[in-house]
């Protein structure tokens, strides 16, 4: 049950919202280790002890973005979140909400995916994972982060306040 919702996110809230964002443009930017395991181990059926360690590194930021997505959705149901700004456009309350979701969705689906891949061998689910869902996490990441912007230096609100210093 979530509580009344305050001015601004907890503390707790704050630091899961930014550590998972750093893990996420870490394995969004750097998935080069990866990559090199995947592409051995499609062209020899194996991988060199180097590629399997990068390989791995990706994967653990993967499992720590759900292990960090699962708290904060459970930390969301009870503590609750800040209201969306009063004068905000219905529209765009609407369009928070719907890219809100689509944010925490993708980043469960992401490393479910990239477990499957990685872990049972699901090639499906690794093409899914890399060639469909990232493109999706960086169009709904770059909306998040532009509507961040706009509610900070367009409609002057303090969305951005409350996930930064509360």
């Amino acid at each position: 049950m979530a509580t009344t919702p305050s001015l601004s996110f907890s503390l707790p809230q704050r630091v899961l919202h930014w550590l998972t964002a750093g893990l996420v443009f870490f394995n969004l930017l750097f998935p080069d280790g990866m990559n090199a395991w995947n592409r051995s181990m499609k062209q020899t059926g194996a991988a060199s002890a180097e590629q399997v360690a990068s390989a791995n590194i990706h994967a653990y930021a993967g499992i720590a973005i759900l292990v960090l997505v699962a708290v904060r959705l459970l930390l969301r149901q009870v503590q609750g979140v800040p209201a969306a700004p009063s004068g905000e456009p219905p529209m765009f309350k609407l369009v928070a909400k719907v890219s809100e979701w689509t944010l925490y969705l993708l980043l469960i689906a992401m490393p479910v995916t990239g477990a499957a891949a990685y872990y049972f061998g699901m090639e499906g689910a690794g093409d899914l994972h890399a060639d469909v869902l990232k493109a999706v996490l960086w169009v709904v990441v770059g909306l998040h982060v532009l509507g961040a912007l706009a509610h900070q230096f367009y409609w002057k609100t303090n969305v951005l306040w409350r996930m930064t210093v509360g």
